[in-house]
Formats: C-alpha cells, sequence, structure tokens
C-alpha cells in the first residue's frame, strides 16, 4: 500500500481536520456517493489519492490547495440520488456550482481552490481546468469514482487510512 512520506501525511491530516473543524464537510457522511461510499469518504479518497499522485510524479503542486479544493470538490451537501430534493438536473453539470457556492459560504477561497472545485467534472464542464491542482483532481476523481462505483466498498478497506475509524478522528 502506497503512503504519503511521513512528513507530508502529517500535512494531509491537518489540513483535512482544519477543513472539517471549519466547516460541513462532515455532513457528506450522510449522503451517498458511489456504491456504498459516502461523499466524505470518496472526498477524501480523492483528496488523498491526488497528494500521492503528485507526490509519485513529483510534480510541483501547492499541497494547501490540492488539500483543500480536493476535499471540497463535492462540498453539495445534498444526497443527490433523492428524486424529492430540489437540486438541478443532471447532477453531473451542476453539482460543482454548488459546492463551489458552498465552499465560498464557509471559506476565503483561492483562485487556484476555486478552480479545482469548479472544474473537477470537466469535459462535462466545458471549460477545462487551469492549473496542474485542478487537473489532478479532475483525473483523479474520475479513478476513484469508478474504482468506488464498481468496487462497493472493497476500495475503502484496502486503504486503511481512509477507513472509518480514522475518518471519526478528524471531526
Amino acid at each position: 500500500m502506497r503512503r504519503l512520506p511521513p512528513n507530508r501525511e502529517r500535512f494531509f491530516w491537518q489540513e483535512v481536520r482544519a477543513v472539517c473543524k471549519e466547516s460541513r464537510v462532515l455532513q457528506g457522511r450522510a449522503f451517498c456517493q458511489h456504491g456504498d461510499t459516502s461523499v466524505y469518504q470518496h472526498s477524501l479518497h480523492v483528496t488523498y489519492e491526488s497528494c500521492l499522485f503528485a507526490e509519485r510524479y513529483h510534480l510541483p503542486v501547492d499541497y494547501s490547495a490540492l488539500i483543500r479544493g480536493a476535499l471540497l470538490h463535492d462540498y453539495f451537501l445534498y444526497d443527490w440520488h433523492d428524486k424529492t430534493h430540489m437540486h438541478k438536473r443532471p447532477h453531473g453539470f451542476y453539482h460543482p456550482k454548488a459546492a463551489l457556492k458552498n465552499a465560498m459560504e464557509d471559506f476565503a477561497l483561492t483562485e487556484k481552490e476555486q478552480n479545482i472545485i469548479k472544474r473537477h467534472m470537466f469535459p462535462l464542464t466545458i471549460i477545462p481546468p487551469g492549473c496542474i491542482e485542478a487537473w489532478i483532481v479532475c483525473f483523479v476523481d474520475k479513478v476513484c469514482s469508478t474504482k468506488e462505483t464498481l468496487y462497493r466498498g472493497k476500495i475503502l478497506r484496502r486503504r486503511p487510512l481512509l477507513r472509518a475509524s480514522k475518518l471519526r478522528k478528524t471531526g
């Protein structure tokens, strides 16, 4: 199992805890995302894998922006499977706007963080990502979503850092 280097790992969890403490991110535990993965688990999965990707390929990224943008990329705060909810459909096209709106209510976001959230659904959102961090999250989100849908929870069971017991410690 791949892990971030110890110093990057510590920084990762400090950033995640700070975002969770200052926001409604933990509400994502109540909403299903892909298969039996919650929105919170999915967002954390994408965040960690994005950092691993940047680390593995020695990419010159702003890790703080990468972590914050990735963790907030699906910050839409509703169950998109609920047909009675008033969210706009189709969800894939519209949720980046909802996530950005919610994130802007809770944080002062940098342009880079806004771009990560706004452009993570490219090519559904026509304008492509504008920075390397946004491209990473865009790509990793699709990989994680596919794995979560196809393997229904097996992915997170194989990644001990992201299992529910570890997630509870961030709250």
